[in-house]
């Protein structure tokens, strides 16, 4: 009796996988993002570029905003403003505001941040109280602080009310305190905005992590430093490159409440842009300023991005495609 033997096939290599080629993309989605980026882009170019440009020609020109341009004086505006004592002390007064908003602004608004945070009775108007100065309108803001800060008005009154009658000063008026009179008013205005961008980061630190921190051991303090302050760390960088790009671009307050005075002690690069360029009709002039303070803030902008928020912008990417 014969058996039927089937034949055994050998397994062959498989062939190695070839990378599939990327798609171009369709037409059909060119149209979509071209559909949908057009009107933004046309925006952005209409309103931002085109204007910059625009500045940086009158820039050129010794300008009075009345009649052709026919007065090429090419960088002379330029170099005028770098060597007049008032813009260097305008921006000497941008970067002060700038370095007492860390200082000062930073480390107050974490610490009410983090009260805030806690369960306390009355929490939710407490950080309505906070964040009300910020929705009112800067013009409202400085004639507010006009009015209470004129002699024998209301800021006066409370310091004699308190025994502090020694501390009166002329707020406005003396050129020794007047920069930070400024400061004072726009940290009462603008710190509320603070403390809700640190709020909104707080309540992303799990509370586990704080729990783990106290099994092991950790005071208050100790669980604050390296377990919240760490985790708070891309909301502050956030809060340092709005408040920095802020104080240099700081006009309406200062220009409402004592136009850049006494003497140009409280004028920044904003005030002396429309104190020359509006005022005095020097639109040429104005312009180059406009374009100096456009490129600091840009550079600024470039350099933060650069050193300090492009390893929080990766994280987010990574985490995104993960």
């Amino acid at each position: 009796m014969t058996t039927a033997t089937t034949p055994v096939r050998t397994a062959r290599p498989s062939a190695p996988a070839v990378p599939a080629r990327k798609k171009r993309p369709s037409l059909r989605k060119r149209l979509e993002l071209a559909l949908l980026l057009g009107p933004a882009l046309l925006l952005f170019a209409g309103f931002v570029l085109v204007p910059i440009g625009i500045a940086a020609f009158y820039s050129l020109f010794k300008w009075n905003g009345f009649g052709p341009l026919d007065k090429f004086i090419g960088f002379d505006n330029y170099a005028d403003a770098f060597s007049g004592s008032v813009f260097q002390s305008a921006i000497v007064h941008n970067l002060i505001i700038a370095g007492l908003s860390i200082v000062v602004q930073l480390p107050l608004s974490i610490g009410l941040a983090m009260l805030l945070n806690r369960k306390l009775r009355g929490r939710a108007v407490l950080r309505a109280l906070v964040f009300a100065p910020y929705v009112l309108s800067e013009a409202i803001t400085a004639v507010i602080w006009v009015l209470m800060l004129q002699p024998n008005g209301f800021a006066d009154q409370v310091l004699k009310g308190a025994g502090l009658g020694g501390l009166i000063h002329n707020w406005l008026a003396d050129p020794g305190i007047v920069l930070y009179t400024m400061f004072a008013v726009i940290t009462w205005k603008y710190i509320g905005f603070g403390i809700i961008l640190l709020l909104a980061g707080l309540q992303g630190v799990p509370a586990e992590l704080r729990e783990a921190a106290a099994l092991d051991g950790a005071s208050a303090w100790q669980t604050t430093r390296h377990v919240v302050l760490p985790l708070l760390g891309p909301t502050i960088r956030i809060w340092i490159f709005l408040s920095v790009i802020g104080s240099l671009q700081l006009f309406d307050v200062v220009w409402i409440m004592t136009t850049g005075g006494p003497a140009n002690a409280s004028t920044t690069m904003a005030t002396y842009l429309v104190d020359h360029g509006f005022k005095r009709y020097e639109f040429g002039f104005g312009s180059a300023v406009a374009v100096i303070l456009f490129v600091i803030c840009f550079v600024f902008a470039l350099l933060y991005q650069r050193f300090a928020l492009r390893r929080d912008t990766q994280g987010a990417l990574t985490r995104m495609v993960g």
